[in-house]
């Protein structure tokens, strides 16, 4: 269950690869990457959530849930802030991707035996 949340995070990560360079660029993203991107996350986030109400846990996979979710929140203000014709603050768009990525190797590192 978790494999498949890790995989669904990196196909997610695939399409912010997409994201983040139209962003730097000063391009319009792409709406089919923004949807994909976040219904990939959004998937591998449920799935998590869905294995800490019937699994034990640990405290590194708390960890990594948490830093998550401040990531998912994070990219859903970057979105709004874009549905709204506003311009995406760049430090807040390059910032997305660390954050998930630190969650993302903590919850590899606490799967991996």
């Amino acid at each position: 269950m978790l494999g498949v949340a890790i995989v669904l995070f990196l196909i997610a990560a695939v399409f912010g690869i997409v994201l983040i360079i139209a962003v730097l660029q000063d391009k319009p993203v792409l709406l089919s990457a923004l949807f994909l991107h976040g219904t990939f996350a959004a998937i591998a986030l449920l799935i998590l959530f869905c294995y800490l109400l019937v699994s034990g846990i640990s405290g590194l996979f708390i960890t990594s849930l948490g830093i998550l979710t401040v990531a998912a929140l994070l990219g859903a203000s970057l979105v709004f802030i874009d549905i709204k014709n506003k311009t995406v603050l760049k430090l807040v768009a390059v910032l997305h991707p660390f954050i998930a990525i630190a969650g993302l190797i903590m919850l590899i590192i606490d799967v991996l035996p």
